[in-house]
């Protein structure tokens, strides 16, 4: 199996694929925000208490499930594998980086920023916001991607001093419990590589954040 840009490609269909969900089942429909509700959830690895109405989505995959909030226009993607850490080095690549380090409920996590802007043509200037919450353990990592609506009326800063954070992150994050898992998914899986594979490219990404910006490149020559 060629693997040449295999990790950069497969990164960009994950980004695409999430928001794409988010308007393929016609989420992040609604008006006014209301942040006194509160919605537990419970699965097989991780549970805890939303802030607002939310409602299960998609419940099709063990070890990933969707959940939206109409009214705030969020939207609850959550997950597991075994290495969340070699994920995020992978985000690194898309411009995911320095992350806020926050410990809850005896779970540490680091907490990621980013934008993104729908590609389909009649999408505004304006984009949406994602947090990226990750926290791994010995043998297992989890992650929950909040998506909010460029309508939201939130304020979602890209920072952890604005109301999307204080009101909605921060109390799911101190509200979660974190589950060890039997057979979790593997994430070089994910990617559709044998771990062989995957070593490599993480070879070649690490390389890349510690200075060798042209490893990539190089690496890319010497496959075509």
């Amino acid at each position: 199996m060629e693997t040449k840009n295999i990790i950069i490609i497969a990164v960009v269909v994950a980004i695409i694929a999430v928001v794409g969900f988010v308007f393929a089942t016609g989420m992040l429909n609604g008006e006014e925000k209301t942040t006194n509700a509160t919605t537990p959830f419970k699965t097989e690895f991780m549970e805890g208490v939303f802030v607002g109405n939310v409602s299960l989505e998609n419940d099709d995959e063990k070890f990933m499930h969707s959940y939206e909030d109409k009214k705030n226009k969020i939207t609850y993607n959550i997950s597991t594998v075994d290495d969340t850490d070699a994920l995020m080095d992978i985000y690194y690549l898309q411009g995911v980086m320095n992350p806020e380090e926050r410990t809850y409920n005896g779970n540490d996590w680091n907490i990621y920023f980013t934008q993104a802007v729908e590609d389909n043509g009649n999408s505004s200037d304006k984009p949406m916001t994602i947090v990226i919450c990750q926290s791994q353990a010995e043998k297992q990592g989890y992650l929950i991607y909040m998506i909010v609506d460029e309508d939201s009326k939130i304020n979602a800063t890209l920072n952890t001093y604005g109301e999307l954070y204080t009101d909605f992150v921060e109390p799911l994050l101190k509200s979660i419990t974190l589950k060890e898992s039997k057979h979790v998914p593997k994430v070089y899986e994910q990617f559709g590589l044998t771990e062989d594979q995957f070593n490599q490219q993480m070879d070649l990404i690490k390389e890349y954040k510690a200075g060798n910006t042209s490893a990539l490149q190089q690496q890319q020559t010497v496959e075509e």
